[in-house]
């Protein structure tokens, strides 16, 4: 594969590995420690299905080359979306203002690499598929939505699909390139009883073929069930109590929760500016013994898996947390070197427009060994928190607070009435250390998730066991 995209490039384009030794070398003329250059190439393609009707179908190509030289701390970067030797080379000039001064820089020879995974075969990738095959996807997401409940009186139904081929070549001589697919189906289903709106979301996807689609919790029956119970399970929903309590949070999807209000604390850029909650923490307790959180980039089929990060570099499986002590941060190169310490394969970026900053892939924590069962029979008065909607995280004092989309009440040892409107306050280092029971089910989520920050957006898996936290404030409307 990394032969392929390599290929790809230097073919269709009409470059040499020469070529791309004197770009990196010009990159470096006026100076700089380090210099890259990121070649992607991306077709995507997306369909929306809404009063029974496709309503939009778009297909789109990009295509161009970032070029970015480090100094120190400092970085230059330019793009260009022509990828021709003249214009990559003008990039190339501007990028390098950044050096301060002319100095003497060795040849640069870069080399195929070869992958040290291969994490998503590229047999019936969804860019391939002819469009009726995939409108008849959504026609059947559609159709059984309907179908399943009188109350809907709305359904939209989407899917979106992309062929990303991307080459990085380093002034360390590594040429490294992948080809990665990506596709996503997600559905929104609108119920209505006696004039109150009530809204149920399913989706999912990964790197991985179209038959992903077809069968299991992906299939067009599983997502139109699971919307259409999400929208009319809120009728029956109570007012959420208020206040401090125990709090079960279900597994998958609720991982939403470490990746926001842990995970972004534990990236190295917010941690190299001491700006964040678990800056200058590394081997002390951070959490309870119960709690090992790891970002695993190397998961196959998963959204936020990769064979490379977009520096060119194998991802990883990366201890976060060990039994409650902080192991390590996810870097990227940039971070790694001046941190000195070893890259994590988590250097990541939206495109070659952006540059690469670190980044989070699929991150979750271990199974324990206790059953759902037995947790929920342990709490006298709480809340069994099983879907996210959106949320609000500070990086810098650990604050957040989530809107529960599925939640219900949890009295004498058991799961009762559902309730509206809940939302989950705490602090995410402070959140962990009051973790007293972790589930032996833990599981991903069904690949829906998009982490922005700094205004980029990327794939990315959470997941999580059931875990039962013994205190965190529960905002809610109950009087």
């Amino acid at each position: 594969m990394t032969t392929d995209a390599i290929a790809f490039f230097l073919n269709r384009y009409g470059l040499t590995t020469g070529d791309l030794d004197a770009l990196l070398g010009e990159a470096l003329a006026a100076g700089g420690d380090y210099a890259d250059l990121y070649f992607e190439y991306c077709r995507t393609n997306a369909l929306n299905l809404e009063e029974r009707l496709i309503k939009t179908a778009n297909r789109s190509v990009a295509q161009g080359v970032g070029v970015r030289v480090i100094a120190g701390e400092k970085t230059g970067y330019a793009y260009t979306d022509d990828i021709s030797p003249a214009s990559i080379r003008q990039a190339a000039r501007t990028a390098a203002c950044i050096a301060q001064a002319a100095q003497a820089v060795g040849p640069v020879a870069v080399t195929p690499q070869t992958n040290a995974h291969d994490l998503y075969p590229q047999a019936d990738a969804g860019d391939d598929l002819p469009i009726e095959r995939k409108i008849e996807l959504l026609k059947a997401i559609d159709e059984r939505c309907y179908a399943a409940d009188r109350r809907i009186q709305k359904v939209q139904a989407s899917l979106a699909d992309e062929w990303k081929v991307v080459m990085v070549a380093t002034s360390e001589g590594v040429l490294a390139g992948d080809i990665q697919p990506l596709a996503r189906v997600g559905v929104v289903c609108i119920a209505d009883q006696d004039g109150e709106l009530r809204a149920g979301r399913a989706g999912g996807g990964g790197r991985r073929g179209f038959g992903m689609f077809t069968g299991g919790e992906l299939a067009p029956e599983a997502l139109a069930r699971e919307a259409v119970r999400l929208a009319v399970l809120q009728f029956d929903a109570v007012e959420a109590p208020a206040g401090p309590m125990e709090v079960v949070l279900g597994h998958g999807w609720p991982g939403i929760l470490l990746h926001e209000a842990i995970g972004h604390g534990l990236e190295a850029d917010f941690n190299r500016k001491k700006t964040s909650a678990f800056s200058d923490l590394l081997g002390q307790r951070v959490a309870s013994d119960a709690c090992t959180i790891v970002d695993d980039g190397t998961l196959p089929g998963r959204r936020g898996s990769l064979n490379m990060d977009d520096e060119g570099h194998p991802t990883s499986c990366t201890v976060l947390i060990e039994k409650g002590i902080l192991r390590g941060y996810i870097n990227d190169y940039l971070n790694a070197r001046l941190l000195g310490v070893p890259r994590t394969g988590n250097g990541r970026r939206e495109s070659y427009r952006h540059i690469p900053m670190p980044r989070m892939t699929n991150t979750y924590m271990l199974a324990g060994t206790e059953t759902p069962e037995d947790i929920i029979r342990s709490v006298r008065r709480g809340l069994y928190a099983v879907q996210f909607g959106g949320g609000q995280v500070d990086i810098t004092s650990g604050k957040f607070v989530f809107s529960a989309s599925e939640a219900y009440l949890i009295e004498d040892g058991r799961i009762t009435a559902p309730v509206k409107d809940a939302t989950l306050i705490g602090h995410g280092p402070d959140a962990l250390t009051k973790v007293t029971a972790v589930g032996c089910d833990m599981e991903l989520d069904l690949g829906v998730g998009t982490c922005g920050k700094d205004g980029q957006s990327v794939p990315v898996g959470v997941g999580l066991p059931t875990i039962k936290i013994s205190e965190m404030t529960v905002g809610g409307t109950q009087r």
